[in-house]
């Protein structure tokens, strides 16, 4: 008698994450100048990375609380449904549309956790509209990756890492215009590729689900999650259902405009809002939102006519279904906390910046954006990568009569494209948890993306650093 084979299956983001952390552990020993990881700092660092990301973790709880009372009302399963009926023979334009609103994001003031807030609608609707939760990953990932690589004003890579260079060298002059210029073509470029590869492989997967990057179990869970999403009858979308859509669109819309730094472009009409939270729209930050979704799930449940107990029961069980979100993010922010704590982060930056001096502008370009990529698995965090390591490659591109503004380009660029496949970001991690997508599915659907954007954003990058030093 025949024994049936099991069949193999990719091992989870957790295993996955907590391998990577006991592989920085193991390095930890080999190199000689970094303090040798603890069984202590290993076992402690998944709780010690709850507690540095605890901020956004939380935020992705609140969030579920609110979309799980959303969900119970059946406003957003009915409204997508009306939403594709509507588009009926065009929902391609979804893609372009979508991508577009979140460069924006990304490239203003770096869009990347709040990105969080849309995969649940957006992958819903890309089903919806006949394609596969992939479609609805790309749309946001790539979307707001592609604005976060060319970065225009992005307070969080472009002013951070302006401000780490002017504190360390108060002499050196940065040209704010050149880098506006430089991240709009980055970020028009970049996006134009990857809105070409998420329509080309929508349209592949609308035209044949055989065709689709899914594994059986993610598509099983697709299936099992928006069966029958686009067979929804519009005439059950009630007055109370529109009502809480008016409610989900005002909190979204509000959260945006709440973490743009309207200040930063001069705009003050945002400067008497603090009395709801204590603090402008333009000044939030997760525990705002945090705040401000609790308080929209009350609304949504009341416009809703829904009971006080099926209002707290629907929150709960939202807010636990992103609890696994929130632990992927934490495990994925102890994998930096042990980096740092050992000093491996800073030994990698002080040993490759040497690597760069004596070399044409075209070579240190090129070296440049290859060390940073390898330094942004190190540090996921763009400020924190910004503060760290600017000051050291900054000042040698000046004092090697280089530009310090294509350098800066350089690390925003090199660090969003890493953060669009890395597993220790929170951000890819946290989105993939959201769809039920394995980290393995998403880099054989982004490694060409990926492969293409390394590939023109360095010819861009050369050709500025040539022309500007």
């Amino acid at each position: 008698m025949g024994t049936k084979k099991r069949e193999f299956q990719m091992p989870t983001a957790y295993t996955i994450l907590l391998g990577l952390l006991i592989v920085v552990a193991i390095i930890t020993w080999i190199i000689p100048d970094v303090r040798n990881a603890t069984v202590p700092d290993i076992v402690m660092s998944p709780v010690n990375g709850f507690v540095s990301a605890f901020d956004v973790s939380l935020f992705v709880m609140f969030l579920g609380g609110f979309l799980g009372v959303v969900n119970e009302t059946g406003a957003l399963d009915n409204g997508i449904a009306a939403i594709v009926k509507k588009l009926k023979g065009k929902e391609l334009l979804l893609i372009p549309i979508l991508m577009i609103f979140f460069s924006l994001g990304g490239t203003t003031y770096g869009m990347a956790e709040e990105t969080i807030a849309f995969y649940a609608l957006i992958v819903a609707t890309m089903v919806a509209a006949g394609f596969d939760s992939l479609v609805g990953v790309a749309t946001i990932m790539l979307g707001a990756g592609m604005g976060v690589i060319g970065s225009t004003v992005n307070p969080f890579a472009i002013s951070a890492a302006v401000d780490a260079l002017k504190s360390a060298f108060p002499d050196i002059e940065i040209n704010q215009t050149a880098i506006i210029v430089i991240g709009a073509t980055l970020w028009v470029v970049s996006l134009a590729i990857a809105i070409f590869f998420v329509m080309r492989y929508a349209t592949q997967v609308k035209k044949d689900t055989g065709r689709s990057l899914l594994t059986p179990r993610e598509r099983e869970w697709m299936h099992h999650t928006y069966h029958g999403e686009e067979e929804k009858d519009e005439a059950r979308f009630t007055g109370r259902m529109k009502a809480v859509l008016v409610v989900f669109a005002i909190a979204f819309s509000v959260m945006v405009i709440g973490l743009v730094p309207w200040e930063t472009f001069g705009v003050t009409i945002f400067n008497k809002t603090s009395f709801l939270t204590g603090a402008n729209l333009g000044e939030w930050y997760f525990a705002e939102l945090q705040a401000w979704f609790f308080l929209c799930s009350i609304i949504a449940g009341i416009a809703g006519g829904m009971t006080e107990r099926r209002l707290v029961k629907s929150f709960v069980l939202g807010a636990s279904d992103m609890f696994g979100v929130a632990l992927v993010i934490a495990i994925s922010r102890g994998i930096s906390v042990i980096m740092g704590s050992t000093g491996l982060d800073m030994y990698v930056l002080n040993k490759v910046s040497a690597l760069l001096t004596n070399v044409s502008p075209t070579v240190f370009a090129i070296g440049a954006y290859i060390i940073y990529i390898g330094l942004s698995f190190l540090i996921p965090s763009s400020s924190g990568l910004a503060a760290a390591s600017i000051p050291t490659f900054g000042g040698l591109a000046s004092q090697l009569g280089l530009s310090p503004e294509v350098m800066i380009m350089i690390f925003c660029a090199a660090c969003g494209l890493v953060n669009l496949i890395s597993p220790t970001s929170g951000v890819v991690m946290g989105g993939l948890g959201i769809a039920k997508i394995e980290w393995t599915t998403w880099v054989k659907f982004v490694l060409k993306v990926l492969g293409v954007l390394f590939v023109v954003n360095l010819i861009i990058l050369c050709l500025a650093m040539a022309f500007l030093s």
